[in-house]
């Protein structure tokens, strides 16, 4: 009978704890194993269910059968929140967040990514590897976020505001250096893409080789845009202008998580966006203008520290890694 023999005979039968120490008796039950009348296994019950099987059974005429009718005939089991709580405990189970585990559907994923391994490892000193994307559209207007303000000041944001205008930005992360290249687009498609090919070939016209990296986004993968590739790519382009030969090296599909140029984005986005309130769009081009600027002059001066700067603010440090995840689901 364990708990309930020792609460039956000794307590309400026998002899009951002395007063004031009842509470000190029910913890020391408390804390010691006794055999489950179901499954027969060891196992400890809470203060507060044998406290309240003490009372049950003092104020019973029969303590035993009392208690005994916890046991019902379904060999079912009344226990207290708390005694499960702490089989719970005491059998190694935690409360932990799932982990997002980052993946793509490509099938091909393994090879693109080795190719771009393999690219980075053996990139020349003659040779560039850029990481391209789109920012935006967003829209110019008053941003949430913390702010420092005086005591008795709280600040609010409208929940509806006319947009002063909006902004595209197009830009290339050259992942040796950590510069970026930069302009304003009224859409995202093939044109914009072609206008950044024809900036870098002409900032880059000295380099042997480019490498251009981005996801797969349709206007990435246009057949205008490798027409034009082709087309930088011939002789009769080469003999006119010098320029580097361009190769491509497309991220998996889904897998904008690699795309090193979205961790810039995030740096800019806390920087520059987050708890602004501009008044034009140009306001903001300056803004964001300046931010860049300041960031690939810092990067000319420190090569090496790259990262954790005060524009930088990335959520990693823009270089190529598999298993980081450049991009920011907040921005």
């Amino acid at each position: 009978m364990g708990v309930i023999s020792l609460l039956g005979y000794r307590w309400v039968i026998g002899t009951p704890p002395a007063k004031g120490n009842l509470r000190k008796e029910l913890t020391i039950l408390a804390r010691q194993l006794y055999t489950h009348p179901v499954t027969n296994k060891l196992t400890c019950f809470h203060f507060s269910t044998i406290e309240a099987w003490y009372y049950r059974a003092k104020n019973s005429g029969d303590p035993i059968m009392a208690l005994g009718r916890k046991v019902r005939s379904d060999d079912g089991f009344k226990i207290s929140k708390g005694v499960l709580r702490r089989i719970i405990k005491n059998a190694g189970y935690k409360y932990k967040k799932a982990r997002k585990v980052l993946t793509s559907n490509d099938p091909n994923y393994k090879e693109k990514l080795d190719k771009i391994k393999r690219i980075l490892s053996n990139l020349g000193p003659n040779e560039k590897f850029f990481s391209i994307d789109e920012y935006g559209p967003f829209a110019i207007k008053m941003q949430g976020g913390k702010s420092l303000i005086p005591a008795g000041t709280i600040k609010t944001i409208p929940q509806w505001q006319k947009s002063k205008g909006s902004l595209i930005i197009t830009a290339a992360l050259e992942l040796s250096t950590n510069q970026i290249v930069h302009f304003y687009s009224k859409n995202k498609n093939t044109d914009e893409m072609i206008k950044l090919l024809d900036i870098l070939i002409d900032n880059y016209s000295n380099q042997e080789c480019i490498y251009l990296s981005w996801d797969a986004a349709s206007w990435h993968a246009s057949k205008k845009l490798y027409e034009r590739v082709d087309e930088l790519n011939s002789n009769e382009f080469k003999i006119a202008r010098q320029s580097p030969m361009i190769k491509l090296a497309p991220l998996p599909t889904c897998a904008q998580f690699l795309n090193v140029i979205e961790s810039v984005f995030s740096g800019m986005a806390r920087a520059i966006i987050h708890n602004s309130d501009y008044k034009s769009v140009k306001e903001c081009q300056c803004a964001i203008d300046k931010y860049f600027a300041e960031r690939n002059e810092n990067f000319r001066q420190h090569p090496k520290q790259a990262g954790n700067k005060i524009w930088g603010k990335e959520i990693v440090t823009p270089a190529f890694d598999e298993s980081k995840n450049c991009k920011d689901p907040m921005y």
